[in-house]
């Protein structure tokens, strides 16, 4: 994506920051923020970097933005993204829109389609609508079932090296937990490692869960792997495999980060059950990371019948045990998630909405920032902090009722210190891939 030439400004005035997303180095008196923790000020950038954060003054100068009272947030992180599979709902939609319907289809379309240039031009369009949107850094998991791996591992790295300086990428592999008693770990293990990914697998009850697990988590210590997995993506309150990995973590005294999504089935556990899963988390260091549109999307689905379940985990319980916890997109136009651009306003205004993380509001802004950065190993990113990189969200609205009610279409993408071209790229890109093979009659 091309970038407007337009001359860098040093000062941005007149803006509402979120006291949850300072660093304490500024000249702010962040006592006195109002009610929903924004304060008035004003950033100068130097370069690629913040140089200051400042009360507002009456600045003279032509470069400089006004905000005209407008919010600023850093550029987003979105951790669990899925960009191998993204856009090729078109082409393979969900035909029941069940958890079994999209695996269904998914398995079907990668089997025909799913060649290197198939999946690079989508997931290079994936990251291009990022990219607009205002993404710093992502994660996605790769389907990394055998020969897949092979294809998409080695085109991920070269995707990472492209897009280097734009969207810090991080990837995970996901396929059963199975697959690791069956003797195929190692190979995928090395894949990982040899293309500086993480770990992950998709786990669920089954028998030799325990030994899978141990395998799966001896594999990355063995490599000094982080380890990412999907964990109890159902409503099933037998489904307890967050506890086995948080178990499984503490057994093996794993020394790397360890993150689980989805998470949905502790919701409908008993209290006592769930609070000691809790306890395993925090003791283990998991971090988690909710996604509610796709969850929302798939879980307590039937014909003919209204859902009843929003399908999210006790995200307000875990951040109050002092668990990580994170939102992020998921599945974008495939068949676990028909709709999404990857654009993280639209997953934290959804998070807000679904998971009523409002009343109070403030510190819930660093879902989608602060947390999933520290959590990914990003520090740097996530936050407002002097000598901290110049990406930033630049929004008309100024209170969050007024953010959080348009979708911002018209916001303004900083990328190290000049406004980018946020324009999203057009969906007919892909009308040629949209024919796939699956369509044709291949089998």
């Amino acid at each position: 994506m091309s970038e407007k030439a337009e001359q860098q400004h040093t000062w941005i005035t007149n803006a509402k920051l979120p006291v949850a997303l300072l660093e304490p180095d500024t000249d702010l008196d962040l006592q006195s923020a109002d009610p929903e923790g924004l304060i008035s000020a004003d950033i100068r950038i130097e370069g690629s970097r913040i140089a200051e954060i400042t009360p507002p003054a009456r600045r003279q100068g032509k470069e400089q933005i006004d905000q005209r009272e407008g919010m600023i947030l850093p550029c987003f992180v979105d951790m669990h993204t899925h960009i191998d599979k993204g856009h090729i709902w078109p082409r393979k939609p969900n035909p029941d829109g069940t958890f079994d319907g999209a695996l269904s289809a998914v398995l079907e379309d990668r089997e025909v389609n799913w060649d290197a240039a198939d999946v690079r031009r989508r997931m290079d369009f994936s990251l291009r609508c990022a990219y607009a949107h205002g993404t710093a850094a992502l994660r996605t998991h790769l389907d990394s079932s055998d020969p897949q791996h092979k294809i998409s591992w080695p085109l991920f790295a070269e995707m990472r090296e492209e897009w280097a300086g734009r969207i810090d990428l991080q990837a995970a592999s996901i396929l059963g937990i199975d697959r690791f008693l069956e003797g195929f770990g190692p190979e995928l293990a090395d894949q990982v490692a040899a293309c500086g990914g993480i770990l992950g697998a998709v786990t669920f009850m089954m028998p030799g869960l325990d030994e899978a697990l141990d395998i799966i988590f001896q594999l990355a210590a063995d490599r000094g792997l982080d380890l990412d997995f999907h964990s109890d993506e159902s409503l099933d309150p037998e489904s307890r495999s967050l506890r086995h990995v948080a178990e499984a973590a503490i057994r093996n005294d794993f020394p790397g980060r360890v993150v689980c999504g989805h998470c949905c089935s502790i919701a409908y556990q008993p209290p006592e059950e769930a609070e000691a899963c809790l306890d395993l988390l925090l003791e283990a260091k998991i971090a988690i990371v909710s996604l509610p549109m796709c969850n929302m999307y798939l879980q307590d689905r039937a014909e003919q019948r209204t859902p009843h379940a929003r399908g999210v985990t006790l995200l307000r319980e875990m951040r109050n045990w002092g668990i990580p916890v994170a939102v992020a997109s998921d599945n974008t136009r495939d068949p676990f998630y028909g709709y999404g651009d990857l654009d993280g306003l639209e997953v934290l205004r959804e998070a807000i909405r679904i998971l009523q993380l409002d009343c109070p509001l403030r510190e819930w802004v660093s879902v989608m920032t602060r947390w999933p950065a520290d959590i990914i190993g990003r520090p740097d990113l996530g936050r407002l902090a002097v000598g901290g990189p110049a990406d930033l969200l630049l929004f008309d609205g100024r209170n969050y009722s007024e953010l959080l009610s348009r979708p911002e279409s018209g916001r303004r993408v900083m990328r190290s210190g000049r406004i980018i071209d946020s324009s999203p790229p057009d969906y007919r890109e892909l009308d040629d891939l949209m024919t796939g093979k699956s369509l044709k009659g291949a089998a």
